[in-house]
């Protein structure tokens, strides 16, 4: 928690390109069963967006790469606890590119997920500032078409 009293956490977006173009994935939280994406708290000794790559992984079971060095922006939510306080949570995003889903993962079988388009997704999301990142991280990608092989001419 910072000094004034909120909340950081880590989140990767993940998409991919498939044969209908640019997908990204949303999950379910574990309580509400709200949409979101995969998220965490800071880890001692990872980078953040190592930490998102990592909530990726034990969320979804996703391998791939965080794109970029720098988070491509950030929202708040309200997290809600069992004992009723809540925290306001700084959400820094960043953008994960999927290679593969595993078949077996840390919390498989305790959240929905589902691939849709980012427009779609953005309507999907309860966060504003969640749904505005959707809306603006891709324009650029959202004119790419799978290649066979690996992921020419995405950035790094």
């Amino acid at each position: 928690m910072t000094r004034d009293g909120t909340g950081t956490q880590f989140a990767a977006l993940p998409f991919r390109i498939a044969d209908g173009g640019l997908q990204i994935l949303l999950i379910t939280s574990r309580e509400t069963r709200r949409w979101i994406i995969p998220k965490g708290w800071p880890i001692r000794g990872l980078r953040p967006r190592e930490v998102a790559a990592r909530e990726a992984l034990e969320e979804a079971g996703l391998v791939g790469r965080i794109v970029g060095q720098r988070s491509i922006g950030s929202y708040h939510y309200s997290k809600h606890f069992p004992d009723n306080h809540e925290l306001i949570c700084r959400v820094k995003v960043f953008l994960l590119l999927v290679d593969r889903q595993l078949d077996v993962w840390r919390e498989k079988g305790q959240r929905e997920q589902r691939w849709v388009d980012p427009t779609k997704g953005a309507q999907m999301v309860d966060e504003g500032g969640l749904a505005e990142i959707m809306r603006s991280a891709f324009p650029a990608l959202q004119q790419l078409k799978p290649k066979a092989g690996k992921h020419r001419g995405l950035p790094r």
